[in-house]
């Protein structure tokens, strides 16, 4: 580790000490080199895998960008031109960037639906949008790994994790992936709650739009689901990415570096720069706040770029710095952990 992000690591190691932290990854690569590349916790390990939330989002994002790049799908085309049955009049461009109106899953389904990717699909393919696709957004919580995956299956005939996994994940080697191998799923760290009521706090009050986006199908806050080997082993990729932190820091890398990582291009520039480009900037619906939405990351006023996860897990590129963050945790709490991190880490640079 560099001598001048000693703070980094100390930073960390409080975070540990003080009981805030019980078990999570760091990395934080600066000029393209790993600086700082931690994990501390019981059992854990440097190839520790633990999910992440939305952090997922942007990984989702870039399989289907890459068919764009490709030339295989038109960013402006309705949904429908490669779904057939797609009801809702909205384009590959507004789900991308959450301004679909298609926020929550329609139908209440049960936990052991996450299995099954076809009933979801069909759900959201009849689904009637929430508001007028294009005039607002709303993260679209659960449902944006399906929208998108499902556009990415049917383009290309793989279910996405499997297009993942061979079309990005592997060329730029990168330890992450949607529905894990029995042996992967050996490597997942279990996740816990900071608090005992923590899952009630994110659910928000019960009938609103947050909480019909983040509660439906049952069960994504549940430890003895997230924990479970239904949840590990099955693709929902709004959500349940499983990833180390040395992964995600490598793919954000590759994507500062305009596509290209190891001498391995995946992505062109130009379409790097669509990508982090703000597409909305305003109110979001779920998410209560301000937010600029690019196509699957939110860009910061200061012109970073990437996702944070309920939960604390964060991944991101900082173009002006030059550095990427990755924080993968296993206590689900708040944000502060990796502010606190960050802050260490802008005084280093």
């Amino acid at each position: 580790m560099h001598a001048r992000f000693a703070p980094v690591r100390d930073c960390f190691h409080d975070l540990l000490a003080t009981g805030r932290e019980t078990g999570a990854g760091l990395t934080v690569r600066y000029d393209g080199a790993p600086v700082v590349d931690l994990v501390a916790g019981p059992g854990w390990r440097p190839d520790t895998l633990v999910g992440v939330y939305s952090v997922g989002k942007p990984v989702v994002a870039l399989c289907l960008l890459m068919l764009v790049d490709r030339g295989r799908v038109d960013l402006d085309a309705p949904v429908a031109t490669y779904w057939p049955g797609f009801r809702a009049p909205v384009t590959v461009r507004q789900v991308l960037s959450h301004t679909a109106g298609l926020p929550a899953f329609p139908v209440p389904r049960p936990a052991e639906a996450v299995a099954d990717w076809s009933l979801l699909c069909a759900d959201l393919a009849a689904a009637e949008p929430e508001w007028e696709p294009g005039s607002v957004a709303g993260e679209h919580a659960w449902t944006y790994g399906h929208l998108v995956g499902e556009l990415v299956r049917r383009v290309d005939g793989r279910p996405v994790g499997r297009f993942l996994a061979e079309e990005i994940a592997g060329p730029w080697r990168l330890d992450l992936g949607y529905g894990l191998s029995a042996a992967d799923q050996r490597r997942c760290a279990d996740l816990s709650y900071g608090e005992p009521d923590w899952s009630q706090r994110m659910l928000g009050e019960p009938g609103s739009l947050r909480a019909r986006a983040i509660g439906n199908p049952a069960g994504g806050l549940d430890l003895a689901v997230l924990n479970s080997p239904l949840w590990r082993g099955t693709e929902v990729p709004a959500v349940n990415l499983h990833a180390t932190a040395s992964g995600l820091a490598r793919l954000y890398a590759g994507l500062l570096a305009r596509g290209t990582l190891d001498g391995v291009r995946l992505f062109s520039p130009e379409l790097v720069a669509e990508a982090t480009r703000v597409q909305y900037d305003g109110p979001d619906l779920v998410l209560d706040r301000q937010a600029g939405w690019t196509l699957g990351m939110q860009r910061e006023p200061d012109g970073s770029w990437g996702m944070g996860g309920i939960g604390g897990s964060s991944a991101w590129a900082d173009p002006e710095r030059g550095y990427t963050f990755a924080y993968a945790t296993s206590r689900l709490a708040g944000h502060d952990r990796v502010d606190e991190l960050v802050e260490v880490l802008h005084s280093c640079l």
